[in-house]
């Protein structure tokens, strides 16, 4: 199921909030807990079950790293600490083990044989779960917070059950850490003030979704099945600017969605993006894209490392790790690895010599991301490396065969969608932001609202089924 579906919006989503909203307040994690099985079982019914064993197994070990032994002994401290060092190793190898199996593989068996010359390593051929590498992040970040200490005492299993699996963030984020739904897992008020500003956050991320993403994918889609290799090199920058705005407001979409529905439930879901669009740097950029998992890489993976506290040679080891963890995360692929090792190079080296420049300058800083960002989406979406190589070809003018679009082709793409195309450039900016939060309890900006999610709607009736791209990873 997904928030751009007519059965949620207008069957789960009206249902499970009645029940939600007329249960006492104690009740209100079993609903949610059921619920959000629900919602990711209509989708995934077999994977419910990996779901509940997986947030079954960590609940177990996460009370072991708290428990004392039945008989007091002078080194507690020290049996104590053995004992969470034995559940958070125990938890890692669990969680990354299933997140392996399913995600990873069949890749590594593809290299292994590859480099054998022989079938020496099964394929599973396994379906991938929804949502397993968010919810497998938010697993791991809350074993090493109690391994650290950081959350004075466990979750009863209720409210981690609810945490892990909770609907509005369980399928593609943002990644929320225990703590900062802690309190309001146990107590939590909920004022017809927060649905009403939920359901307009709900309807401007369905709005980014549907009316943006959705229709601007249909531009990238046109071009890339052109083929690669035969597109004049305006046209492939064309087609590279649609995809940099399909999965931005596609994802972003989701996330203003899930800030929303997690209003209604009477949580506060981070924020995901800060309009990355419009950052003077590579770095910057990646400050403002998906913040939680750059947050999730940085305290759990960098800095443990060392950061940057060991001398340049080891902050440069350092990034190198978490970047090619990065791009593996997103989908194990050679692509993905091209994709995090190109941002591995380009912040090293922004790291090391023009990065502060670049983020003090005038416009030289906004051209210099505009221009890379393109390039790095066509490599995270393109998973054919020879077809991703004719299309970076044809960004740069290298053509292995005769142009087949060409100008005119440019013409009709952007007489079709100019309007769209602007639309999705003053989005791209802060000012809509800005103008919702100023006005969002004017009647102009409630109408323009209700427009929205009626036109969404109508686009959801006659459109085809167009799942989140995040989906996938």
């Amino acid at each position: 199921m997904v928030f751009s579906s007519l059965g949620f919006l207008f069957r789960f989503l009206p249902v499970f909030m009645l029940i939600y909203l007329i249960v006492p307040a104690r009740y209100r994690n079993i609903v949610l807990l059921a619920g959000s099985l629900i919602f990711y079982g209509v989708g995934e019914p077999f994977f419910v079950l990996l779901l509940v064993l997986s947030v079954s197994v960590n609940y177990v070990l996460s009370r072991y790293m708290f428990r004392e032994p039945a008989k007091p002994r002078q080194n507690l401290a020290k049996v104590m600490a053995g004992r969470r060092k034995t559940a958070l190793i125990a938890a890692l190898i669990i969680d990354f083990g299933i997140l392996f199996v399913f995600k990873y593989w069949d890749f590594s068996a593809g290299v292994i044989n590859s480099l054998t010359g022989r079938e020496s390593v099964p394929l599973l051929m396994l379906a991938l779960p929804l949502g397993i590498s968010f919810y497998t992040f938010q697993m791991v970040s809350y074993q090493i917070d109690c391994y650290r200490g950081t959350l004075k005492e466990p979750a009863g299993f209720l409210s981690f059950a609810a945490y892990v699996s909770m609907f509005p963030q369980l399928i593609a984020g943002p990644i929320v850490r225990y703590d900062e739904v802690a309190e309001r897992m146990e107590s939590r008020k909920i004022r017809i003030r927060d649905i009403e500003n939920g359901l307009k956050l709900f309807t401007a991320g369905l709005g980014l979704k549907v009316l943006l993403a959705n229709q601007i994918g249909t531009l990238w889609n046109t071009i890339m099945s052109a083929g690669p290799g035969s597109l004049h090199i305006t046209v492939a920058w064309l087609g590279a600017i649609a995809y940099s705005f399909q999965i931005y407001f596609d994802f972003w979409g989701y996330s203003v969605m899930a800030m929303g529905l997690g209003k209604m439930l009477g949580f506060r879901i981070p924020r995901n993006f800060d309009d990355p669009y419009v950052s003077k740097s590579i770095s910057e950029f990646w400050r403002r894209w998906h913040m939680t998992l750059g947050r999730w890489f940085r305290e759990y993976v960098y800095f443990p490392m060392g950061g940057s506290r060991k001398g340049r040679g080891r902050t440069i080891l350092n990034l190198f790790v978490v970047w090619a963890c990065t791009g593996l995360w997103h989908g194990a692929d050679w692509n993905f690895l091209l994709w995090g090792m190109l941002f591995f190079v380009i912040l090293t080296v922004e790291k090391n010599s023009y990065g502060r420049k670049l983020e003090q300058s005038g416009v030289i800083g906004h051209v210099y991301t505009l221009v890379m960002i393109p390039i790095t989406w066509v490599i995270f979406a393109i998973t054919d490396l020879r077809q991703l190589a004719a299309y970076l070809g044809n960004m740069f003018g290298i053509h292995r065969s005769a142009v087949m679009v060409g100008t005119l082709h440019l013409e009709r793409y952007l007489k079709q969608y100019w309007v769209l195309l602007i639309a999705c450039i003053l989005f791209a900016t802060p000012y809509p932001r800005q103008w919702y939060h100023k006005w969002k309890d004017r009647w102009f900006m409630v109408a323009a609202l209700l427009a929205i999610f009626w036109f969404s709607v109508h686009e959801i009736m006659v459109g085809s089924n167009n799942p989140f791209l995040y989906f996938r990873f």
